[in-house]
């Protein structure tokens, strides 16, 4: 799960930068505001990479999930890109526990006929 969660959060890292370059042409918005909000937010992209398998990290990996959803109030089509990346990060926590739970399996069976064996 980790692999694949951790993934999920790079790619966001980047498009969060990106997303950072097109809010600053708001003239609304200051650079500095922009690059604090957004050098936050990659910042705990990586930072939840290290801490996705730990007690919460599923749960705040959601929570960036909806930050990233509700930043289309400042670029729109981050709307659309929030909700593919929420799409991916589920895909990613429902199929590496899959992946877990079956690799968790086959060490058993190789651990039962490895012992068996002798």
């Amino acid at each position: 799960m980790r692999t694949l969660c951790a993934s999920t959060l790079i790619g966001e890292f980047f498009v969060i930068g990106f997303a950072g370059l097109v809010a600053m042409k708001d003239p609304d918005l200051s650079m500095g505001t922009v690059w604090t909000v957004s050098g936050i937010a990659m910042f705990l992209c990586v930072a939840l990479c290290g801490a996705v398998t730990r007690p919460g990290g599923i749960a705040f990996g959601w929570a960036l999930q909806i930050a990233l959803i509700a930043s289309g109030f400042v670029v729109p089509t981050m709307f659309f890109l929030g909700a593919v990346f929420a799409a991916l990060w589920w895909a990613s926590v429902h199929y590496g526990r899959k992946i877990d739970e079956a690799k968790a399996r086959f060490a058993a069976q190789a651990e039962a006929s490895a012992s068996d064996a002798v």
